[in-house]
């Protein structure tokens, strides 16, 4: 397939440049120590031949991020389901549009349960502030991901996003690749999520019809990503307050390794993966006369509510929401005392790893708390909304 040439600096790598990248990645020092620590058992010699015979990013995907995916949910995980159940026809490619909880899992674990089900995976939508060392950039290219740019001039970041908004139309319609993209840029350290207006603008630049008829050529499916533990709440919750006493805090490169691996190697407990109806089916029904900004609001809206609505919960969920609103809304009916005493034993763990100067412990419960109610909170709003 003959690719533009200008989505050369952001597109994954095409089979044909499998076997260069391999080499320079066996070749690396750097990814041979990430290696060793990832297969302690397995020779690097035999992880290189296992490379080396990747035709495809989906061969290698098979190989190693199928693998290892597997691997996480089998020992970090109690379950990792979805329900696919919404999509129409299989033999389409779907932009898949979700939440986002884990920098590493979201994707991985969505891939895998697509593989699962029958259907191909997914070219995944990464910012390049996570690609801080060359091995990463050229691992995550090789696993069919597509470069997101930050940290861009005003008109540069225009740019940007019409050519990340062309490639997501060109993967969907002439490779027939499926994509996923988080509906916001990372993740909603809170977990009350909303649909960002850029990423949903960027979305509707590709394509040469109307606002709707671009996000339609799309074929949008919204992603309820629910995690019954998230092993990075505690590192969210520092977050929150050294960016509440420094206002000019910033996460380092180094602080992003840490929740990738924070996240991939803490208890998760059930992981559900919940696909909201087809996005077409309502585009379908809007006025597209009324005024572009409307239209944009209508949209991002009903992406909201097909998140808010499919979440999956566990009693940690109603413990949390009782607990942050002092309330008794679901004692007895939601969770027992002893899931109650389970949920709080847990919360009290997370605090204690929290190592910041001058440890606020009510206001990094109250972020932590916020976390697991936020959710909640939002599918009750949708809840009243619709039986309105």
């Amino acid at each position: 397939m003959n690719i533009p040439a200008e989505f050369d600096e952001i597109r994954p790598y095409t089979p044909e440049e499998l076997p260069q990248v391999f080499e320079e990645l066996i070749a690396d020092p750097a990814f041979q120590m990430v290696v060793s620590h990832v297969y302690p058992d397995i020779p690097f010699d035999m992880i290189a031949a296992k490379m080396r015979k990747c035709k495809t990013n989906l061969d290698f995907q098979m190989a190693f991020g199928y693998e290892v995916a597997k691997k996480v949910a089998k020992t970090h995980c109690s379950s990792v389901t979805i329900d696919c159940s919404s999509i129409p026809d299989r033999s389409l490619s779907y932009t898949y549009v979700s939440n986002h909880r884990d920098i590493v899992l979201d994707a991985a674990f969505l891939s895998m349960l697509l593989i699962d089900n029958g259907m191909n995976t997914v070219e995944i939508a990464i910012g390049d502030n996570l690609l801080i060392y060359p091995w990463i950039k050229k691992l995550v290219r090789i696993n069919k991901s597509f470069i997101v740019q930050r940290a861009l001039t005003m008109h540069q970041m225009l740019e940007s996003s019409r050519r990340m908004s062309r490639y997501i139309h060109y993967a969907i319609s002439e490779k027939h690749e499926n994509v996923w993209i988080a509906q916001r840029e990372g993740r909603a350290k809170d977990s009350n999520d909303r649909t960002q207006d850029s990423v949903l603008k960027m979305m509707a630049m590709g394509g040469s019809g109307s606002f709707i008829e671009n996000l339609k050529q799309l074929h949008i499916i919204p992603v309820s990503i629910s995690y019954e533990y998230d092993p990075c709440d505690y590192l969210k919750a520092q977050e929150f307050q050294l960016k509440r006493d420094n206002p000019e805090y910033k996460k380092t490169p180094q602080d992003d390794l840490v929740n990738m691996h924070t996240g991939l190697f803490g208890n998760k407990g059930r992981v559900h993966f919940q696909m909201a109806p087809y996005l077409n089916d309502y585009l379908d029904t809007l006025d597209q006369k009324r005024p572009r900004c409307e239209l944009f609001a209508m949209v991002s809206n009903k992406i909201d509510n097909s998140i808010h609505a499919n979440y999956r919960f566990y009693p940690g969920n109603y413990v949390a929401y009782d607990w942050w609103l002092g309330e008794k809304r679901f004692a007895g009916t939601q969770y027992t005392e002893e899931d109650k005493k389970k949920f709080e034993e847990y919360i009290e763990g997370q605090l204690a790893k929290v190592e910041i100067p001058n440890k606020d412990m009510d206001f990094l419960l109250d972020r932590i708390l916020a976390m697991y109610a936020n959710p909640l909170i939002n599918y009750l709003k949708t809840l009243d909304n619709e039986n309105e």
